[in-house]
This record gives structure tokens, C-alpha cells and sequence, in this order.
């Protein structure tokens, strides 16, 4: 069963979120969720890019109070 987690990178700018997405995606299951919570609005351009680059899968960006919710799903 696939299963969803949070990073909360808020506070940290870019690379920071990519980095603690990349060494998360390693950690979890084809078909999980990661969650990253980003304050730096360069991580809602650059996460999808390198996601789209490596062909992992985009489920969705939100904005939010002050910070961005990015959501990927491993794909391979």
C-alpha cells in the first residue's frame, strides 16, 4: 500500500528542499508520496523541473499560507 510523507522544508531555500527530496525518494517505495512544505518560491519551479527531468510524477502544487505544498510520487 502506498503510503504519503512530509518533509517540512520551510525556512531553507533551494537547493535545500530539492536535496532532502532526493535523499527521501531513495528511502521510500515505487508509488509512495512525498510531500515537501517549501517557504522558498523557487522550489515550486525547480522541484517540478528536476521530477520531470528524473520521470518521477507530479501529483500537484498548492500555495498555502506563505509556503508551498509539493506533492511527488515515485515512479521508478
Amino acid at each position: 500500500m502506498a503510503t504519503r510523507e512530509t518533509i517540512d522544508a520551510r525556512g531553507p531555500y533551494c537547493p535545500g528542499p530539492l536535496m532532502e527530496l532526493i535523499a527521501k525518494l531513495k528511502l521510500v517505495e515505487i508509488g509512495d508520496e512525498i510531500e515537501v512544505l517549501s517557504s522558498d518560491k523557487g522550489s515550486a519551479n525547480d522541484i517540478p523541473e528536476w521530477v520531470k527531468k528524473v520521470r518521477h510524477e507530479m501529483v500537484g502544487i498548492t500555495q498555502q499560507d506563505g509556503y508551498w505544498s509539493i506533492v511527488v510520487r515515485k515512479a521508478k
